[in-house]
């Protein structure tokens, strides 16, 4: 028998009321918003209690839903933050224990938002907003367990102390939320640490972290023989069609020149609305000559894997992890198959050293090379136009600590590069000084972790 747990606080409350406001007092379009905020907010806490429970317990440790309300569903973007949590969930589970899927109410006239588990490889897949439970059911395919990394935690060094206490006491972001710390050096932790609650087997989501992963993923493609950065992305149609001068080295470098209708693109539909890759992210109109302007934009990414994407049949990114020692990390995909890589993939922080460790090799893992020669040069190099008010560089995939003109960051060596993403996830990898530094968080919107600091003082003490 399958088991299930629902939550029934405030169900009756949660599935009635769309807003404060009286019906008859909205508009057309503010009841049509708040409708479609509310099947977000049920996408977004159904693909995050799938993904954080499944996962962890296929590591072989836990996660509990109160958990996951406390840390990845508390501080989240506006308007779901207010809505999200009093919204009913069911989790469904196999005979074997093992997650299926979960469920979560939004309106009485309405499926319910379902992600489901699809296997270890490929993490849970969230299903179209009105889409029906049973079109999705996995009964045949439970997912399977790996091995827990069980080695023990390193205690920090002496040397190290001050600014790991420093990350976990708001030292580097008043009200920031760290989860995690390790810092390694040639190849060896020097130590870790971890909030309560959480292991070196707790997986969280990357968010932006995942764009690096891309950018690595892309280049181990390059490496088989899958195309070269030059080549164009395959956007847009083939005859008369400007968007065809696109690269894929374009799409890694932000400068595609197409249209987003925010800064990152709102890629909501995609995320939470259980929309598919290839209808929401490959269609955005030129409106810039590509390579001329940069604009952050989680389309660039996502057309960037989807260019490579013909070689993943015989070498899927579980692959490359797997060669990586990557056991724990998990890239996700829309419900049609397609990998979501500009965020939503789930790792450990002893994974995303690995990740930082393939760059200082410059690209050989066990005495295999898996990316090209000048990998990392290309990726950590700010070339092409570069984002606005910020004192960091952008090369391909990855942020860099210099811009063309220079390096404002004092105490951070000039070939520094990182990967950046939501609420706090980091991985600053420094070839001269052969460190990989991570942090992860769960930082609530409006707080910061000063990363640039921490990386700073990290650097000091180690020298």
């Amino acid at each position: 028998m399958k088991t299930t747990l629902i939550a029934a606080a405030g169900a009756a409350l949660a599935l009635t009321s769309f807003s404060a406001a009286p019906a008859g007092a909205q508009s057309a379009q503010e009841r049509l918003d708040a409708r479609y905020d509310r099947a977000l907010a049920a996408g977004y806490k159904a693909l995050f209690l799938c993904s954080a429970i499944a996962h962890a317990e296929a590591n072989g440790t836990t996660r509990t839903p109160e958990s996951v309300h406390e840390w990845e569903l508390t501080g989240i973007q506006a308007p779901l933050n207010d809505i999200v949590r009093d919204l009913p969930y069911e989790i469904v589970r196999h005979d074997n224990g093992t997650i299926e899927r979960v469920s979560v109410a939004w309106s009485e006239d309405s499926e319910p938002r379902l992600a489901i588990h699809l296997d270890r490889d490929r993490g849970c897949g969230l299903t179209p907003i009105m889409g029906a439970g049973h079109d999705y059911g996995r009964d045949a395919n439970p997912p399977q367990g790996r091995a827990r990394d069980a080695a023990p935690v390193t205690a920090a060094p002496r040397a190290l102390r001050k600014p790991f206490a420093g990350a976990f006491s708001g030292t580097y972001g008043e009200g920031s939320r760290t989860t995690a710390v390790l810092v390694s050096r040639d190849g060896e932790t020097l130590g870790e640490r971890y909030a309560q609650g959480f292991d070196p087997a707790t997986p969280q989501r990357t968010w932006s972290v995942a764009k690096s992963l891309a950018a690595t993923v892309v280049g181990a493609a390059v490496h088989r023989g899958g195309g070269e950065v030059g080549d164009s992305a395959g956007l847009g149609f083939e005859r008369g069609e400007p968007r065809a001068d696109i690269t894929i080295d374009h799409a890694l470098r932000m400068a595609t020149g197409r249209y987003s209708d925010t800064p990152g693109n709102r890629t909501d539909p995609l995320y939470w609305g259980g929309a598919s890759v290839l209808e929401t992210a490959l269609d955005w109109p030129l409106v810039y000559k590509p390579g001329t302007v940069f604009r952050y934009a989680n389309n660039d990414t996502l057309a960037a894997v989807q260019a490579v994407a013909s070689t993943f049949k015989k070498d899927p990114p579980a692959a490359l992890f797997a060669k990586l020692g990557m056991t724990h990390t998990v890239a996700e995909i829309d419900w049609r198959g397609q990998y979501i890589m500009s965020s939503q993939a789930w790792t450990t922080a002893r994974d995303l050293g690995k990740l930082g460790q393939l760059y200082l090799n410059n690209g050989v893992w066990n005495g295999e090379r898996l990316l090209p020669e000048n990998w990392r040069e290309y990726v950590s190099t700010p070339s092409g136009p570069q984002p606005e008010g910020t004192d960091w560089g952008y090369g391909a995939g990855w942020w860099t600590f210099r811009r063309p003109e220079g390096n404002a960051f004092e105490g951070i060596p000039d070939d520094a590069f990182a990967a950046r993403g939501n609420r706090g996830q980091y991985v600053v990898v420094v070839p001269s000084r052969n460190v990989v530094i991570v942090r992860r968080g769960e930082d609530m919107v409006g707080t910061r972790f000063d990363i640039a600091a921490f990386t700073r003082d990290v650097l000091a003490a180690l020298d």
